[in-house]
């Protein structure tokens, strides 16, 4: 991606803003327009790769999830999602 970002900003009739990134093609929303530029960027982080993280196991455990159990099952969807 360049570093040139052509951005808009848009308010809905429900008072919500929305941020677009015209050339990742993605959108974000937030009360404020600061909030949706705020989440436009964690958007574009996590479609161009360059944010988020593997979750360590005490964020697995938060979710209510046993770390070990997740990765015993590999990469495997759950049938409901294949």
């Amino acid at each position: 991606m360049s570093t040139v970002r052509e951005i808009s900003l848009t308010r809905n009739p429900d008072g919500q803003w929305t941020a677009r990134d015209e050339e990742a093609d993605v959108s974000a929303q937030g009360a404020t327009r600061d909030a949706a530029l705020d989440a436009l960027d964690d958007v574009v982080e996590a479609v161009t790769g360059d944010g988020g993280h593997e979750p360590t196991d005490e964020e697995i455990r938060e979710l209510g999830v046993d770390p070990e159990v997740a990765r015993s099952q590999g990469d495997e969807l759950p049938e409901i999602l294949q």
